[in-house]
């Protein structure tokens, strides 16, 4: 088997010829593998490392928050040109023993609400991951890649930079190439895109579904495809709230297979995944005891934002919070809890002027089978 091996005591920045933190057409491949060779990806945590047994909350205005994603790869396909779709086959997901979430203030689905940062440090032993900082809580594995993507053109480098650069100037939130922390330094960082949004090449994506014996299919930009993946999440709640799963560093096993001039027949260019078996013990995927919540577009004022999803799916967040509250957890525990295990379901677009959106908490989180 192929292999990239690297230090996780070391700094992606003390190991740039191992990989990424930037997509960029210019990034040289590590490794060149045919169709069906496994290659195995060794990664670090999302933040490079950077949170350890005994780091606090203390220590986050000293975190770099340009190193976020350390990806390994490049991988060269041979024979994927552009015009192909990619299929990756995740063989095997391997976790480290040690994981950790966090609330950042100003990033998150509740950013505006949830300004106080928190930190869960996880212990994964026997398929469950349990932290100190939110007892009688266990959390069920499911390991998967939170970022995987390949390459773009210097065409799509370009033109996706520019649309992000307009949401920017309408008063959204973007992340526009940044140098500070960029992996590789030079021209690939002054112009690489960053990681945190997914986008047609792939990337960070956070789709829990795409556990070991999934398929991804992605489709190509550059000669070789030049894969990489990142960001292993030992268990995530279907939305990622509060903008951390249980983070982890990983072992993805991989195998690629190429479909020729797929991109060109199909009227969509979006990643497609798909599985013939259960992403993570049913049990857990569709759970026997539950405690479902309903948010609707209705905001404080008690007004109606009609066909607001986004409103409806912070209203299901807000109110699973205080479900847990009531049951002894602090918000910022419950904040977590929801992001690492509560799903949220669309339940319906259909019932003007109130569409509702459901969050999921499967009981098992609280002990028992």
């Amino acid at each position: 088997m192929h292999s990239i091996r690297i230090d996780r005591a070391k700094r992606l920045a003390h190991e740039p010829h191992l990989g990424h933190n930037r997509f960029h057409p210019d990034i040289a491949p590590i490794v060149e593998v045919g169709e069906g060779e496994e290659v195995a990806l060794e990664t670090r945590d999302a933040l490079d490392g950077q949170i350890k047994p005994g780091t606090t909350v203390a220590d986050f205005p000293s975190l770099d928050a340009g190193a976020i994603h350390p990806l390994t790869g490049p991988v060269f396909v041979k024979g994927a040109a552009p015009g192909d779709i990619l299929e990756i086959e995740f063989t095997d997901i391997i976790a480290q023993s040690v994981a950790f979430s966090m609330i950042m203030p100003g990033l998150g689905f509740l950013r505006d609400v949830m300004t106080e940062p928190f930190l869960a440090h996880w212990q994964i032993r026997d398929g469950w991951a349990t932290s100190a900082e939110i007892p009688g809580v266990r959390i069920p594995g499911g390991p998967f890649m939170g970022v995987s993507g390949v390459a773009p053109s210097a065409t799509k480098l370009a033109e996706w930079t520019a649309r992000e650069q307009r949401v920017i100037d309408r008063g959204g939130l973007a992340f526009p190439p940044d140098t500070a922390g960029a992996v590789p330094t030079g021209p690939c960082g002054l112009a690489g895109l960053r990681t945190i949004p997914p986008r047609e090449n792939g990337g960070n994506f956070d789709v829990k579904q795409l556990t070991k014996g999934a398929k991804l299919f992605l489709p190509v930009f550059k000669e070789g495809g030049l894969f990489s993946t990142g960001d292993g999440h030992f268990a995530q709640g279907d939305g990622e709230v509060c903008v951390t799963a249980v983070e982890m560093g990983a072992t993805a096993v991989v195998r690629f297979k190429v479909h020729k001039g797929l991109v060109n027949r199909r009227k969509f260019t979006a990643p497609v995944f798909s599985r013939t078996s259960y992403f993570i013990d049913p049990r857990y995927a569709a759970p026997e005891r539950f405690l479902g919540v309903m948010g609707m577009p209705i905001n404080r004022e008690g007004e109606i934002e009609s066909e607001n999803l986004t409103l409806a799916c912070r209203n299901a967040v807000l109110n699973m919070m205080e479900l847990l509250q009531e049951r002894g957890f602090s918000r910022p525990q419950a904040y977590v809890i929801c992001s690492v295990a509560v799903d949220l379901r669309i339940s319906n677009v259909v019932d003007v002027p109130n569409f509702v959106v459901s969050a999921l908490l499967p009981e098992a989180i609280f002990g028992g089978d």
